[in-house]
C-alpha cells in the first residue's frame, strides 16, 4: 500500500480489532447515496466557504476537469466488468456527469438473488435530459429499464423483478445535502483493492449548520471492537501553547497490530496511544508524541526498525541517500535538505514517550487550555482533532510536498486544476473540529463542525487523488531512482506552493 494511503486509512478509521461477530444491520447492501444536487446547496446564502469550495472558477475548473476524467475511464471499467464495448463511451457519459454534479439524485446498490451487485438510480431532471440518459446509457446497459414519475428518471440495471428501484424513495428523500450508507468490505469483492484499505461500514450524513457544515456518521464493524481506552497520557511539557492544529487519537493498537503493511515498523508492546500538534509560524514545527513503558527502549527498537528503510541496497528502501543515526536516546535524519528529523526518549510528569518532529521545538510559553483537558475528559472519546485548517494548509503543503521528494513520489502540481482550488479555497477555511467516540460494541460515532468540511491533510490527500496520473488510481510512486554513486547526485527540490493568507 502507498504511504499516503497508509496514512490516510490511519487518521480516518482509526481501528479495527478482533472479537465476537457483530450483525451488520443491512447484510446484502453494498451502497445508498442521496445527493441534494447544487441547485439546493448554493440556496444556503451562509456556508460562503463551502461555495467557493464547490463553486468558484478554480472549483468548476477542477469539477469539469475530474468529469472528463472519470468518463474516459469509466467505459473501460464497465467493459472489463460486463464484457459491453461501447466505442463513444466517454462522449455518451460525459454529459451525465454535469446532471450528478446538479440535480438531487438517489442511488442504491444491493447484492442481488443471483450473488452479482444490481444498482438504481433515481435522478431528477427535465425532459430532454431524462431523455439523455436514456439514450446513453442504453449502449451500457442493455437489459436496464428506464421510467419517468413525477419528475425522476429511475434507472434500473438489475433484471430481476421486483425492479430495485421500486424501492427509491423518490417521494421523500433524506433531508441533508448528502446522506450515504457505504458497505466497503462488500465493495470490496468487485473492487479488490479496496481490501488494502480494511475499511468499515460508513454512515453519513452532511448537512448546513450556520456558516459551516456539519457531518455526523457511524462506522460500523462486522465484529466487536476490542478497545482498550486507557486514560489520556497528554505530554504537557513538550505541548504547549500557541497550536494552531491537535490530535488525539487512543485504542488503535490492535488495529495497527493487525496490518500487514505496518509489521515492519512496529514497537513491543504497540503503542496504544498518539498526540500530534503543529504551532504557527515556522512551516515544520510539527510534532507527534507516542506514550511508552521505556523510552529509551522504544528508540532502540524504533532504530532497528527504520534502518533498512535508509539502505540503499534494500529492495524498496523508503528513503535514500540520507543517513539515519542514533545517538545519545535520539535517532536523527542526516541530509535531509530545510527540516532536521528527529525521534528521542522523552520524560514528562504523565510518564515516558516517544518525541518525534521535523524542527526543533520552542520553549515552553503558554500554558495548556483548560477546554482541552475538558474534551479529553469524554468517556468514550476515541479521537479528537482540532485546527485553524487556512493556517495549517501552508504547514501541510510543505511537509507533503517535501516529504513526495524524499520518498520518491509525485509532488502536487500548483499549476494543475486540483491545485488550483486548493489554493483557492485555503484561505477561507477556518476552525474545524472532529470528535470520534465508541458508541456500541461494534460502532463508532464521528461528529465534525467545519467551513469547508474536511481538514488540511483530507484537503491536500483529495487533492493530490484526483491530480493522480492514473485517477481514479492513485499511483503517485516516481520511477526507482538508480543506485547511488560514491559522491551524492544533487535531490530535486520540493516544489513550494504559496498560500494567500487568510482573511
Amino acid at each position: 500500500m502507498p504511504p499516503m494511503k497508509k496514512i490516510f486509512v490511519l487518521m480516518m478509521t482509526l481501528a479495527v480489532a478482533a472479537g465476537a461477530r457483530a450483525a451488520l444491520p443491512q447484510p446484502d447492501l453494498l451502497a445508498q447515496i442521496h445527493f441534494a444536487g447544487a441547485q439546493k446547496l448554493f440556496a444556503d446564502t451562509n456556508v460562503a466557504a463551502f461555495t467557493n469550495e464547490f463553486c468558484s472558477a478554480e472549483a468548476l475548473a477542477m469539477r469539469a476537469h475530474t468529469a472528463a476524467r472519470l468518463a474516459a475511464w469509466l467505459p473501460g471499467w464497465l467493459q472489463s466488468s460486463t464484457g459491453v464495448n461501447v466505442p463513444d463511451g466517454a462522449a455518451k457519459l460525459r454529459p451525465l456527469f454535469d446532471d450528478l454534479q446538479q440535480a438531487e439524485w438517489l442511488l442504491e446498490a444491493r447484492v442481488a438473488a443471483n450473488g452479482k451487485p444490481a444498482v438504481a438510480v433515481a435522478i431528477k431532471l427535465a425532459d430532454s435530459r431524462a431523455q439523455l440518459w436514456r439514450m446513453n446509457l442504453k449502449p451500457f446497459f442493455p437489459t436496464a429499464t428506464f421510467k419517468t414519475t413525477g419528475g425522476w428518471l429511475v434507472v434500473d440495471t438489475g433484471p430481476d423483478a421486483p425492479k430495485l428501484g421500486d424501492r427509491l424513495k423518490i417521494s421523500a428523500p433524506p433531508p441533508g445535502w448528502l446522506a450515504l450508507d457505504v458497505n466497503w468490505p462488500r465493495l470490496a469483492q468487485w473492487f479488490p483493492k479496496l481490501k488494502e484499505l480494511a475499511l468499515p461500514e460508513t454512515q453519513l450524513t452532511v448537512t448546513a449548520a450556520g456558516a459551516n457544515l456539519h457531518l455526523a456518521g457511524k462506522f460500523l464493524f462486522a465484529e466487536n471492537l476490542a478497545w482498550t481506552l486507557e486514560p489520556w497520557r497528554v505530554p504537557t511539557n513538550a505541548l504547549h501553547q500557541p497550536f494552531i492544529s491537535f490530535t488525539a487519537g487512543r485504542g488503535f493498537a490492535n488495529w495497527w497490530r493487525s496490518q500487514p503493511w505496518a509489521q515492519p515498523f512496529q514497537l513491543s508492546p504497540v503503542p496504544n496511544q498518539l498526540f500530534t500538534w503543529a504551532l504557527p509560524s515556522i512551516p515544520y514545527q510539527t510534532f507527534a508524541a507516542l506514550p511508552v513503558p521505556d523510552a529509551a527502549a522504544a528508540v532502540q527498537q524504533a532504530y532497528a526498525r527504520l534502518q533498512p528503510q535508509f539502505d540503499y541496497t534494500t529492495p524498496n528502501a523508503l528513503m535514500m541517500p540520507f543517513t539515519l543515526e542514533l545517538t545519545n536516546n535520539e535517532i536523527t535524519l542526516g541530509g535531509v535538505p530545510f527540516i532536521a528529523p528527529f525521534m528521542r526518549a522523552k520524560v514528562e510528569p504523565t510518564g515516558q514517550f516517544l518525541f518525534a518532529g521535523a524542527f526543533p521545538n520552542t520553549p515552553r510559553s503558554q500554558p495548556l487550555p483548560p477546554e482541552l483537558f475538558t474534551v479529553l475528559a469524554e468517556k468514550q472519546l476515541v479521537f479528537y482533532h482540532w485546527e485553524i485548517t487556512a493556517e495549517r494548509m501552508p504547514q501541510v503543503l510543505n511537509m507533503a510536498q517535501l516529504g513526495f521528494v524524499l520518498t520518491s513520489h509525485k509532488q502536487l502540481d500548483a499549476d494543475s486544476p486540483a491545485g488550483k482550488w486548493m489554493l483557492k479555497i485555503s484561505p477561507t477555511l477556518g476552525n474545524t473540529t472532529t470528535r470520534i467516540t465508541q458508541s456500541g460494541p461494534a460502532e463508532l460515532s464521528f461528529n465534525r463542525k467545519a467551513p469547508g468540511g474536511l481538514t488540511a491533510v483530507e484537503l491536500f490527500a483529495l487533492a493530490t487523488w484526483l491530480g493522480a496520473d492514473d485517477f481514479p488510481g492513485c499511483n503517485l510512486k516516481l520511477p526507482p531512482r538508480p543506485i547511488r554513486p560514491k559522491r551524492p547526485s544533487p535531490q530535486p527540490t520540493p516544489q513550494v506552493i504559496s498560500i494567500p493568507a487568510p482573511h
